[in-house]
């Protein structure tokens, strides 16, 4: 890759080409309880901008610029009052679309508070998150929901967030190879450890390490299934990716409905939402009744702090090499590292806040990887230059029936009619079919 399309794909700031796809969308932001009302106000970095969410004490919700009109000072120090939020140093109020409602430093002959406005934007709650438009409309695109409206019929939503320390694009390039699975999480276990002739998530990526993959473009982003031998027949890992940030990953049987978004906060840091139904699917127990080691775990949280980024970490981090023992990973665990999110969050952070793509030599192993960063350039650059409306913003219900998860077929049944199949009965019939000849993004010269 070349350092121009490096810089391309994982800058998400004000004038970037990927920053202006990413505020076409509706972006998951923080958790409601995060703001009180009446509460204090919470720093919130988004797309590398700083912004304040705050709750009045009726319960409505804004977010705002962080800056006082007058003079610049962080509304984060403001009183939050009735009707908005009033800056401490000369006592501005605005209101949580960001218009100036009290000007008491003023006279009332010189007082021009209606001409005085900080950015707002719009704010929506909904499936336990808190979301965020920062594009130009002036009636934003419907929220995308991935089916959580099915999962809220029946019990409630799970909702995650972890904080990464590195571009939101290695982060989520983790999410998509599904490769890595054998080694960094698995590398512990042997076949012999499953019953044997058992059909196991966790066996079957043991005793074959290499699978082979597809990877297709879809309306909403790309796809891939994985596929190995597994007895008699082929165990699939179906994973999906749909613009602009989102990943659904296979770690649950093919029904599963579940989202995750690595959301930019800047250049150098994510945030992971996770966003679906419980989790119901594949079990880490060997024939011993006994956990493969390091994949288990709890995660530890540190304590939220004000900081602009000081929401949602870990306590394995760079800073005490993510608490890996070197003890463990020469006795017990392949990585020495406890917890499959955290070996997922050492590996990406350790390549540094923005990997150079220049260093890389990819395999068969990464197509899903390729395909998708063609898809996100194609996007981002047909944006800039010809005004195309990016995948999903207008038609939202292209995320609709979009599942991943692994599925055992017959070596004869082809996978993609059996997720097509699959996902005619999601729809109840309506779904359009994925098409392997279906080509939405220009191969590169």
């Amino acid at each position: 890759m070349s350092p121009e399309d490096n810089a391309l794909l994982t800058q998400t700031g004000p004038g970037t080409p990927m920053g202006a796809l990413m505020r076409e969308y509706w972006i998951p932001a923080f958790m409601p309880d995060e703001v009180k009302a009446g509460g204090a106000p919470l720093r919130l970095r988004l797309l590398g901008e700083n912004f304040l969410a705050f709750r009045s004490p009726d319960g409505s919700l804004g977010v705002v610029d962080h800056r006082c009109a007058h003079r610049c000072a962080s509304l984060f120090y403001g009183r939050n009052e009735e009707g908005g939020i009033r800056c401490v140093y000369h006592g501005w109020k605005f209101d949580r679309t960001g218009q100036c409602i009290e000007m008491p430093s003023e006279p009332p002959e010189t007082d021009y508070k209606d001409k005085v406005k900080i950015r707002a934007l719009p704010v929506a709650e909904r499936y336990g998150v808190a979301w965020v438009y920062m594009g130009t409309r002036a009636e934003p695109p419907a929220l995308p929901h991935f089916d959580w409206d099915e999962v809220e019929a029946g019990q409630p939503l799970t909702v995650t967030f972890m904080m990464r320390e590195c571009n939101w694009l290695q982060a989520l390039e983790g999410d998509i190879d599904t490769c890595h699975v054998g080694f960094l999480h698995l590398g512990a276990a042997t076949p012999d450890q499953f019953e044997e002739g058992s059909i196991n998530y966790y066996r079957q990526m043991r005793e074959n390490l290499a699978p082979k993959y597809e990877a297709l473009e879809t309306d909403y982003g790309t796809m891939y299934c994985a596929y190995r031998p597994a007895g008699d027949n082929l165990y699939h890992r179906i994973g999906q990716f749909a613009l602009p940030f989102w990943t659904m990953a296979p770690s649950e049987p093919l029904d599963h409905i579940r989202a995750r978004a690595w959301v930019p906060l800047d250049d150098h840091h994510a945030m992971l939402v996770t966003i679906g139904g419980p989790r119901t699917g594949a079990t880490t127990l060997t024939k011993a009744g006994k956990p493969i080691p390091g994949t288990t775990s709890p995660i530890n949280f540190l304590p939220n702090t004000t900081d602009w980024l000081g929401r949602f970490r870990i306590d394995a981090n760079p800073r005490n090499d993510h608490l890996i023992s070197r003890e463990a990973q020469s006795t017990q665990s392949y990585s020495g590292i406890e917890a499959i999110p955290v070996q997922d969050q050492a590996v990406t952070e350790s390549m540094g806040p923005v990997v150079d793509r220049t260093m890389e030599h990819l395999g068969t192993s990464d197509r899903m990887i390729v395909l998708t960063r063609r898809r996100l350039k194609w996007a981002a650059t047909a944006l800039r230059d010809d005004g195309v409306v990016p995948p999903g913003v207008d038609n939202p219900a292209c995320y609709h029936n979009v599942r991943a998860g692994y599925a055992l077929l017959p070596p004869e049944q082809d996978w993609l009619d059996f997720y097509n199949a699959r996902r005619a009965v999601w729809s109840r019939g309506t779904a359009e079919p994925v098409d392997r000849k279906r080509r939405l993004a220009p191969a590169p010269a």
